[in-house]
């Protein structure tokens, strides 16, 4: 059998307070609520068992003169864990010396989705949103009385929100405590709820949010408004409103990262003898120069008329992915002087070629988002 105070960690000569203190430390570690094992139930008993023995004087005396002490172990002595780690972990959930919790309680988060269109992103738009949310009722403004009344303090915990009884335990009587039942731990009772929000503080109702949702946001982002959630009971803090972005479609222009892209159809022969185009942009229309000789998949970058940077400062660049046009219909005058072009600028048959990295890096940077 095991030896009492090897069990304990202490010496033959230990104090009583000392004995305690080990017992206590042993006990947190092993107690079934925190060490689940069955190994540490186990010794959770022994230890158990060990102080039992060494804090009573007589049963002490009687183990150090060769005695067991206790009259041996019977288990069926520690069945109230629940009480005994109250009394060393504070349980009860009430208080346990706290005192009364508060009616005032933090308020839930919001989410909100947000649609816009591609050329808000570019500076940034305002929203006025319509929210279905919880504010602070106005009739008892977040008291939760009746007007002209106010909460009384409860006549069964005295105001302390919890109930202290007495419990024995291997310790002797203990003493833990609980919520109180009927002041449900506020240690208040509302005598006289307020008819407009049935004791809650707060109500149902439409409230509208200003919004400036900033340039350069992306399909995803959430953006914080704290403070601007629902109202907490009781007349607690407000929690955050949560703004979720959403960029619509657009059929002309595209996105990759601050970029902004497009492709501009070009008749063949623009294309052949270069033009100045006028394209409409997302932020105005601008002049786009197409150089004699201008070829399918080239691009032509505008700088600066992309989205504005989130972090940062500045735009993006606005990429024009050009296509040549072939014509597919010609009359009879079209087909000669085509002809007759092409008569003069007789050239090889179509025949394949190196491997051209850079054409199709340029496709690939055009269908891009």
């Amino acid at each position: 059998m095991a030896d009492h105070y090897e069990v304990l960690g202490v010496s033959k000569d230990a104090t009583i307070d000392e004995i305690k203190k080990a017992y206590r430390r042993l006990a947190r570690q092993l107690h079934p609520d925190v060490n689940p094992g069955a190994e540490a139930s186990e010794q959770f008993k022994l230890v158990t068992h060990a102080y039992d023995v060494l804090s009573d004087p007589k049963q002490r005396q009687q183990y150090d003169m060769g005695g067991q002490g206790g009259g041996g172990f019977d288990s069926g002595n520690f069945g109230n864990f629940g009480d005994i780690f109250e009394t060393f972990f504070g349980g009860g959930g009430g208080g346990g010396g706290r005192g009364p919790r508060s009616r005032r309680e933090r308020g839930q988060d919001a989410l909100i989705r947000v649609e816009i269109d591609l050329d808000e992103v570019i500076f940034g738009t305002h929203r006025d949103l319509e929210v279905d949310t919880a504010i602070v009722c106005e009739t008892c403004n977040g008291s939760c009385c009746q007007p002209g009344t106010s909460p009384v303090t409860c006549d069964i915990c005295h105001g302390t929100g919890s109930i202290q009884r007495a419990v024995r335990s291997l310790l002797g009587n203990v003493m833990t405590s609980s919520p109180c039942g009927t002041c449900r731990g506020y240690g208040t009772i509302i005598a006289t709820p307020c008819v407009t929000c049935q004791g809650q503080g707060r109500v149902r109702a439409r409230r509208t949010v200003a919004v400036d949702i900033p340039a350069g946001v992306d399909t995803g982002l959430r953006l914080q408004m704290p403070g601007s959630g629902e109202a907490g009971p009781a007349g607690g803090p407000n929690g955050d409103l949560y703004l979720e972005i959403k960029v619509r479609h657009n059929d002309v222009f595209s996105r990759n990262g601050d970029d902004l892209l497009c492709t501009l159809e070009v008749q063949m022969a623009d294309a052949i003898l270069g033009t100045t185009a006028t394209i409409k942009g997302l932020d105005g229309d601008l002049e786009v120069e197409l150089k004699p000789g201008t070829q399918s998949a080239e691009i032509i970058t505008v700088k600066d008329r992309g989205v504005t940077k989130l972090r940062g400062s500045g735009r993006g660049d606005l990429k024009i992915g050009i296509q040549v046009v072939t014509p597919t219909k010609l009359d009879h005058k079209e087909k000669e002087l085509i002809q007759q072009f092409a008569a003069r600028h007789k050239g090889h048959a179509p025949e394949l070629s190196q491997f051209q990295q850079g054409l199709f890096a340029k496709l690939r940077d055009r269908f891009l988002g």
